[in-house]
């Protein structure tokens, strides 16, 4: 008896739908937020780590040219893997608790590269790589986010999508790509209790495992197709609350990227609905304020109820230090993660007033969307009070391209990036479309590596 078609025998034909070009403008915009996250990501001192590792221990070759031919394409994606989210100004999939960019695009772009792909064929790859990473996460429970970094767990699967478009993998062979990557998912919480360096390898392990799995895939190498919702497969594993049909969901809809947030604030997204409604209240004098209270939901109060950071990395994932410094400073700014300005008395004699709070309805709308209320009373006793349901950058309020070019131009700087440079790699990345090779993209990707040394 012929047996029924599994989730990812199913979800391969998903895939195959037509992508127009408004859809492959939305990847060009997510390619270019990863090249400015990575830019800025590239001088950090986890970077610095890494490129000491492949120094020593990888092949030849820079590790910011994503030619296979000079490096190869484990070191490329080891380097590259870790790059786009170290800022916390990755993109973002609000209902899946994901962000896909800093493991797709450099699966992508390496994969694109071996086979000689057109620009098409590369923002295709990215798209397709979106909608099955954020399928498969928008599946999993929250009982899976409890303990699961779930841009880990499901980005290999997105990894593995990519680069099977690109290598022109059969439908079976696709399956099997998933099938393996998914095999090896994990990446756990537990990295958040310490001040580690873990976090960005998650990413980068995700990336490797899926181009290999595809990569293996292209050679016969088997994979169980019932991975997914078999008896001992990832949902019953990792989150016994999933709804597995969520996987085929809306299979006639628009393309999944489209849902996509991008993050306008140098910190973790839970912290960015509490900025935006501090932003709301106008100008107060600091001086003038007794307490702010943050009301949100529960993982925001989970992931980021950090008084006292002690550190750039604890700072990002801090309500309290992103409110005292929209507070004092305006918008936050990079410069306001850094070590002097934790340190800093002022912010951390307001950080002391901000306190955070269960909020009901904020918990009830979420994941779906990510709000804040804040309420600050006044030395005098008056109260403001804003409320907001979602953070700047998502769908229902999203950033203008020319804010997401803004951000890229921000961080390709801060990295390190000369302007001219810059410039050229944000005109690239916007008219990929157009071109007829990748070609000027790797060129520009090596001079940007070039000026951010």
């Amino acid at each position: 008896m012929k047996l029924p078609p599994t989730l990812l025998q199913q979800l391969v034909p998903l895939l195959e739908r037509n992508i127009d070009d408004a859809t492959l403008a939305r990847a060009q915009l997510h390619l270019l937020d990863w090249l400015g996250c990575a830019a800025y990501g590239s001088r950090s001192e986890v970077a610095a780590k890494l490129r000491h590792y492949l120094a020593r221990w990888g092949g030849a070759g820079d590790c910011w040219n994503l030619c296979g031919r000079d490096s190869n394409w484990q070191d490329t994606l080891q380097y590259h893997g870790i790059l786009g989210s170290i800022a916390e100004m990755d993109d973002l999939h609000r209902t899946s608790t994901l962000h896909p960019g800093p493991i797709l695009i450099p699966a992508a772009l390496v994969v694109a590269d071996m086979v000689r792909a057109t620009p098409r064929a590369l923002l295709e790859s990215i798209v397709v790589g979106y909608e099955t990473m954020i399928r498969i996460g928008r599946a999993l429970g929250r009982d899976h986010y409890a303990l699961y970094h779930n841009t880990s767990s499901c980005g290999s699967f997105g990894a593995a999508a990519a680069a099977a478009r690109l290598l022109g993998l059969d439908p079976e062979q696709t399956v099997w790509a998933l099938a393996n990557a998914g095999s090896r998912t994990g990446g756990f919480w537990q990295m958040r209790h310490e001040a580690v360096d873990t976090k960005p390898l998650h990413n980068a392990s995700a990336a490797q495992a899926g181009v290999q799995a595809a990569l293996l895939a292209a050679s016969q190498l088997r994979g169980p197709a019932s991975l997914l919702e078999g008896t001992q497969g990832f949902f019953a594993a990792t989150s016994p609350q999933a709804k597995p049909l969520a996987v085929i969901d809306q299979a006639a809809g628009g393309w999944l990227i489209f849902q996509c947030s991008f993050k306008p604030w140098p910190a973790c997204r839970h912290t960015h609905p509490a900025i935006d409604a501090v932003r709301a209240l106008g100008d107060i004098s600091v001086e003038d304020i007794r307490s702010l209270q943050i009301g949100s939901y529960a993982d925001a109060l989970l992931f980021c109820d950090r008084p006292r950071p002690q550190s750039p990395a604890e700072a990002r994932f801090s309500v309290q230090h992103c409110v005292a410094v929209t507070l004092l400073y305006g918008k936050p700014d990079i410069a306001d993660f850094e070590h002097e300005v934790v340190q800093r008395s002022e912010v951390a004699a307001l950080r002391e007033k901000v306190s955070l709070v269960l909020d009901d309805e904020h918990e009830r709308a979420y994941p779906g969307h990510f709000g804040a209320t804040a309420l600050v009373t006044l030395n005098d006793g008056t109260q403001l009070n804003i409320v907001l349901r979602d953070a700047w950058g998502d769908p229902e309020w999203p950033m203008a391209e020319d804010d997401i070019v803004t951000k890229a131009r921000t961080l390709l700087g801060a990295g390190g990036v000369h302007p001219t440079c810059a410039e050229d790699v944000i005109e690239i990345a916007l008219n990929l479309i157009d071109q007829t090779d990748l070609g000027h993209l790797f060129a520009a990707l090596r001079a940007l590596g070039a000026n951010s040394a």
